[in-house]
């Protein structure tokens, strides 16, 4: 009899811990929720970048991170899915993407960098995410001219105008012809003229009537104009030959994430033309290049 009660007590004693075991299990699970990222547009990052997926809850001080991911030449994403804790996801109002540092640690890792890429609002279950936190390029529209001033004197012309390329509209000085949006923190536009090995940075801007950053392909007889650009001297990328003759070639300006993730310009050029045949005083149109910007949906 005390053989049998204590078989019972046993099995009494496993029964419930399996049925606590289950319960635990029941309430982990119900406790996280699947978000899935459906994106299009993306590119790769450079190799010291990812991109980052957040939500943002109400009542929490700072964004909840969803997981890292990158995107393969063909804009696969490296995962699509993400456990997320189910009573936050539930809340959250909106849908956010930036792109991060690799191997972020302490505070940065807790908040998302100024590089935020894209956002959405939920809607029921779904945020529809776009572009448009770094700005509305729906309008957007801008000329370049050709001219090389830095080999020249002052109030002369050399005659070789055709190996250099400034963003704006010719004159004495020069002057801004954008319309394009102040980018906020965390984005600059870059200049680009396609060369014979790929494109060529000009050098990165935020304020269209001053120098860029980047002078080291002009000549040193007297500094550019105030406005964007570059003369094609010195200096050649390896696979270039300088003077480079920029008639004929796709001139681009692009939006670029700060820290720059790639030497190549970024998946957003709202701005992309061809240099005609024509110089100073002269000037050549771009056109919209809207069709690359990242877009998608986001699902919890």
């Amino acid at each position: 009899m005390m053989i049998k009660k204590m078989f019972f007590a046993a099995l009494a004693l496993g029964v419930f811990a399996s049925s606590c075991s289950d319960d635990d299990d029941n309430n982990t699970a119900s406790n996280t929720a699947n978000l899935t990222l459906n994106l299009e547009g993306l590119e790769p990052l450079g190799s010291d970048f990812v991109y980052e997926g957040w939500i943002i809850v109400p009542g929490e001080q700072l964004p909840v991170s969803t997981g890292l991911f990158n995107v393969d030449d063909a804009g696969a994403l490296s995962q699509t899915s993400f456990t997320v804790d189910a009573a936050q996801l539930e809340a959250a109002t909106r849908f956010v993407v930036s792109i991060e540092p690799v191997g972020e640690t302490g505070q940065a890792a807790l908040d998302p960098a100024d590089t935020k890429l894209l956002v959405g609002e939920f809607s029921g279950t779904t945020a529809q995410v776009n572009t448009g936190i770094v700005g509305d390029f729906s309008d957007a529209s801008g000329t370049f001219f050709l001219r090389t001033p830095t080999d020249e004197m002052p109030m002369m012309n050399n005659g070789n105008d055709q190996y250099g390329v400034w963003f704006g509209a010719p004159g004495m000085p020069p002057t801004p012809n954008f319309v394009l949006p102040t980018l906020p923190a965390g984005w600059a536009y870059e200049g680009w003229v396609i060369g014979e090995t790929g494109p060529i940075s000009t050098g990165t801007f935020t304020d269209f009537g001053a120098r860029d950053s980047f002078s080291a392909f002009s000549e040193t007889m007297q500094p550019g104009p105030p406005v964007p650009g570059e003369d094609f001297f010195l200096a050649a990328p390896a696979g270039e030959t300088f003077p480079l003759d920029v008639r004929g070639r796709m001139v681009v300006v692009s939006v670029e994430p700060v820290p720059d993730d790639s030497p190549r310009p970024f998946v957003m050029k709202p701005l992309v033309g061809t240099a005609g045949q024509e110089t100073a005083p002269s000037s050549h149109d771009f056109g919209q290049n809207l069709g690359t910007l990242p877009t998608g949906t986001v699902t919890r």
